[in-house]
């Protein structure tokens, strides 16, 4: 498949998330409830009542916020902001001293993000329209990156994480919520246009996606948590194989 029918399919698939039609479930989600997906990802209660209900979709294979060590003043890069969940939860750790950036290729999330950072009166977020192979901006100008389930959905994860690297300040580390594979996936699966914008076709076997995020630059990754990764309906010859990972790098 080529690269630009694999983004023209997943921006058209969160397009329908942003307006959150019908038959546009999540990715990485394992109920029907959007807060309950939110919560089996690893939000807690309190987390989700403290940000715009609006900016939950339930969209998710981790909570990269939670063992990110954010403090007070970092510049925070979310990749894939999505409705913004990670972006609100950040600011409030970083603080008006800090600042949240979220960027993602689709434009109807980046103006749901948007909305809900105006509805939850937030001055220390900004949402950007770009793609994650080729940032919109500058060079050593983040301490923090985030992203979640986000990473996998990108054909080419080098120029990713290359540019994650660019960005990042000297001493920035970033923490990663993924998907990757215990094993290689069946070619019929790894060329069906619906299973890559549902994060599967997309993941790449766990070590040479660890390769990759050293191959770009970054040093100390390590994999935090993981643990066997399965949804409704999910294809029998997937269970088992792919794996929801936690990681974290430093520049």
């Amino acid at each position: 498949m080529k690269e630009d029918e694999i983004k023209k399919l997943v921006k058209n698939r969160y397009s329908k998330i942003a307006s959150k039609e019908k038959n546009s479930f999540s990715c990485c989600s394992t109920d029907n409830s959007i807060y309950e997906q939110a919560k089996s990802a690893g939000y807690s209660s309190e987390e989700l009542k403290s940000i715009p209900e609006s900016a939950i979709y339930g969209l998710g294979c981790g909570n990269p916020t939670a063992l990110a060590g954010l403090k007070e003043g970092d510049v925070v890069l979310d990749l894939g902001s999505g409705g913004g969940i990670d972006v609100f939860l950040a600011a409030h750790k970083v603080g008006k001293r800090g600042k949240v950036i979220g960027v993602d290729m689709t434009l109807e999330m980046v103006e749901k993000g948007r909305e809900n950072a105006k509805k939850g009166a937030y001055e220390n977020v900004e949402f950007l329209l770009g793609e994650i192979e080729a940032l919109p901006l500058k060079s050593n100008e983040v301490d923090v990156i985030i992203s979640n389930c986000v990473i996998n959905l990108t054909p080419d994860k080098y120029r990713a994480y290359k540019e994650s690297y660019r960005v990042l300040k000297p001493s920035g580390k970033l923490m990663v919520s993924d998907l990757v594979t215990d094993g290689y996936l069946p070619e019929d699966i790894k060329r069906n246009f619906q299973a890559w914008s549902d994060c599967i076709s997309g993941a790449l076997e766990k070590e040479e996606y660890l390769n990759i995020i050293k191959k770009a630059g970054f040093k100390d990754v390590k994999v935090l948590k993981q643990h066997y990764f399965r949804e409704p309906e999910m294809d029998e010859r997937l269970i088992g194989k792919i794996i929801s990972i936690q990681l974290k790098a430093s520049k």
